[in-house]
């Protein structure tokens, strides 16, 4: 059966790889951009390009975009080199943001990427390494709160190019490790298939257990 999933941050690396899987698969897919120029690079992914700013947009504004759909992704985020101010209004106040948007818009299906060792920061971090791990940690606790919403967070390893292997492993707590983007966007994609591992914080790295089966076994 075809969805329609809405991913923010959707000229992302993870979001383009899991924009071509959905698309692949026949599921209809857009992302949420800022900048009108990647319109084309989403289109090459099989996505509709929908031109938003989640900082300096309205609820309204986003859940007009979310009309219709059955599941949404965050995959937004500041990026390396942004200041810790954008931390909190692209990871914290963005991801809240589109879960507000999600709950007006009546799209019950949330999933969140985070990152791992979000709610564990330590003293040797950077000053603004450790501002984006609290402004993750917020978000996380904001939208897992929500009733109205079927969450689900992902807390990727560290991130890499490599090719995907189509193998990973997902726990509430992992080891640290690294884990390729695309197997990322595949567990994503596994997710928003349904209401797998609803209301389920977990870490993801790379592994040995098959996407589907290391999906199947997360329960809250």
């Amino acid at each position: 059966m075809s969805r329609r999933i809405v991913i923010a941050g959707g000229h992302g690396k993870i979001a383009l790889l899991l924009e071509r899987l959905l698309a692949d698969r026949g599921d209809s897919v857009a992302g949420l951009i800022r900048n009108p120029d990647h319109r084309t690079d989403l289109e090459a992914a099989g996505a509709e390009a929908l031109v938003v700013d989640l900082e300096k947009s309205s609820v309204d504004d986003v859940a007009a975009l979310l009309e219709g759909a059955d599941a949404v992704v965050f995959a937004a985020g500041a990026g390396p080199g942004s200041s810790i101010e954008r931390k909190q209004t692209v990871d914290r106040d963005g991801a809240i943001l589109l879960a507000d948007a999600a709950v007006a818009a009546g799209v019950r299906r949330y999933v969140m990427v985070s990152a791992i060792g979000a709610d564990e920061p330590t003293d040797d971090q950077d000053e603004v390494f450790a501002a984006y791990l609290e402004a993750k940690s917020a978000a996380d606790a904001n939208v897992r709160q929500r009733a109205e919403l079927s969450t689900t967070i992902v807390r990727p390893g560290g991130l890499t190019d490599d090719g995907g292997t189509g193998r990973v492993t997902a726990a509430t707590k992992t080891e640290r490790g690294s884990i390729p983007r695309a197997d990322v966007a595949a567990v994503l994609a596994e997710l928003v298939s349904g209401d797998a591992a609803a209301g389920v914080t977990f870490e993801l790295i790379g592994g040995d257990t098959p996407v589907a089966e290391a999906v199947a076994g997360l329960t809250g």
